[in-house]
């Protein structure tokens, strides 16, 4: 009960930071998460379905904010977890995370309210059936590297394969992500395009692509 004493004592204590203080608790002690790390906060507006809670890793310090939803449409066929939030994620509020394979969010990466992520698509190619009716398509993976920032809006699609950003990616509001991108990246468009990127030879960011990301300084 140490996280409710600590908010009920807080200078600016509400209604809402109380009832997420006890939903969090509730969580850790009555969902089968995969793991669920210390410091873990979870908004009480937030959707995840406890019999997919088993397919979630949520590391220590995750903050999931206001009308988060975590969604697992189907049971994955391996028992790997399907949404994994590495320590100190900060998902913000009406974020959606999407996941029939397995959508991977490195450690320190926030996200700006709305930004849409999905490993998978809805079938519609067969016109004589409901597109309701078709299904989801196989899909692929999405691997999110560690201290990215994803605005407001974004949308992050892998509709086969591995879609992953490297580290310290910026992705700009509004931006539609539907392949990868390398590190040290700053992306924005419809479609996604790098505008900005480190160039470690000028030790600086420049307009445009480079290609030696991978000499990029580590944090």
């Amino acid at each position: 009960m140490n996280l409710v004493r600590q908010i009920v004592q807080a200078p600016c204590v509400t209604g809402s930071s109380i009832a997420s203080a006890v939903n969090t608790l509730w969580m850790k002690h009555t969902y089968p998460f995969a793991s669920i790390g210390k410091g873990a906060w979870i908004h009480h507006s937030c959707d995840l379905e406890r019999k997919m809670a088993r397919y979630m890793a949520i590391g220590e310090e995750v903050m999931l904010k206001r009308g988060v939803w975590l969604n697992i449409p189907d049971a994955p066929a391996s028992d790997q977890p399907a949404i994994i939030l590495e320590s100190r994620c900060n998902l913000g509020p009406r974020c959606i995370l999407s996941a029939q394979n397995q959508i991977h969010i490195g450690r320190n990466t926030i996200f700006g309210p709305a930004v849409f992520l999905t490993d998978h698509n809805h079938g519609f190619e067969d016109v004589a059936q409901p597109i309701r009716d078709q299904g989801t398509t196989a899909g692929g993976k999405i691997r999110i590297g560690r201290d990215c920032w994803i605005g407001y809006g974004a949308a992050i699609v892998c509709g086969g394969g591995m879609l992953e950003l490297g580290d310290h990616c910026v992705v700009a509001a509004n931006a539609l992500v539907t392949r990868s991108f390398p590190a040290y990246s700053v992306i924005a468009g419809n479609p996604a395009r790098v505008v900005k990127q480190f160039d470690p030879a000028k030790n600086a960011w420049v307009m445009g692509s480079v290609r030696a990301t991978e000499t990029a300084p580590t944090a």
